[in-house]
C-alpha cells in the first residue's frame, strides 16, 4: 500500500526482457530485498539492489496494464516505498495496481500551478469524480474538472519540482489508478442487486 506522495525521482538504467533497473538514492535507504517500491505507480518487488540501483522483474500482465514497457534508459520515474504502520497517510490509499494507461493532453499554467489534462478510457473515467483522488504515475492528485473522456488535476509547485509529471510531453502515456473505495462500492452494490 502506498500514499501517492513521491519520495524521489529515479532514473532508468535498463528496461527490457522482463527486467527494470532504476538508479536511486533516497529510496535505497532502509530498503531490503523483497520490499515493494512503486515505480510510476506500479508496485514492483526489489529482486536485487546495490549502493546505486534497484533491480525488478516485470511480469507480462504488468506490461499490458502499464506504460513500463515504453521506458527507456535515462527516463525519469517516480519512486515511493510502501507504507509502514507508523507512516502518515498524506496522500490517499494507493495500491500500486495500475488499472490502465491514460494520455497527457495538455498543460495550462494557472498562477504557480499547472493544470494537467489527461485522457482516460471509459472503464476508468466512471471512477473519476471532481474533488476525488486519482493516482497519475503513482502521484496522489485531486481531480478538479472532468468530462466524459478526460480529467484535469492541478499540479502545485512542490509536485512540479518533485515528480516526473511536468517532464512528460503531450501525447505521452501515463499510468492510472482510480479510487479503490469507489471500485469496492460498485462491486458490492452490483452483487447485492444480483442477490
Amino acid at each position: 500500500m502506498f500514499t501517492g506522495i513521491i519520495e524521489e525521482v529515479g532514473v532508468v538504467r535498463h528496461s527490457g526482457d522482463g527486467k527494470l533497473i532504476i538508479e536511486a538514492r533516497r529510496t535505497l535507504w532502509g530498503t531490503n530485498l523483497g520490499d515493494s517500491i512503486a515505480i510510476n505507480g506500479v508496485d514492483l518487488t526489489v529482486a536485487h539492489m546495490n549502493e546505486e540501483c534497484f533491480t525488478f522483474h516485470v511480469m507480462p500482465e504488468t506490461y499490458r496494464r502499464s506504460d513500463l514497457g515504453a521506458l527507456a534508459k535515462g527516463d525519469a520515474v517516480n519512486l515511493e516505498r510502501s507504507l509502514t504502520l507508523a507512516s502518515r497517510l498524506s496522500g490517499h490509499l494507493v495500491r500500486g495496481v495500475v488499472e490502465g494507461t491514460g494520455q497527457l493532453l495538455s498543460f495550462t499554467p494557472e498562477s504557480d500551478a499547472i493544470l494537467a489534462r489527461y485522457a482516460a478510457p471509459p472503464e476508468l473515467m466512471r471512477y473519476v469524480v471532481v474533488k476525488g483522488p486519482i493516482a497519475v504515475d503513482g502521484v496522489s492528485l485531486t481531480v478538479v474538472e472532468r468530462d466524459a473522456a478526460s480529467f484535469v488535476v492541478s499540479l502545485v509547485a512542490y509536485t512540479q519540482a518533485n515528480t516526473n509529471l511536468t517532464r512528460r510531453k503531450v501525447g505521452d502515456a501515463v499510468n492510472l489508478e482510480t479510487d479503490i473505495i469507489a471500485r469496492y462500492v460498485e462491486q458490492l452494490l452490483a452483487e447485492r442487486g444480483q442477490a
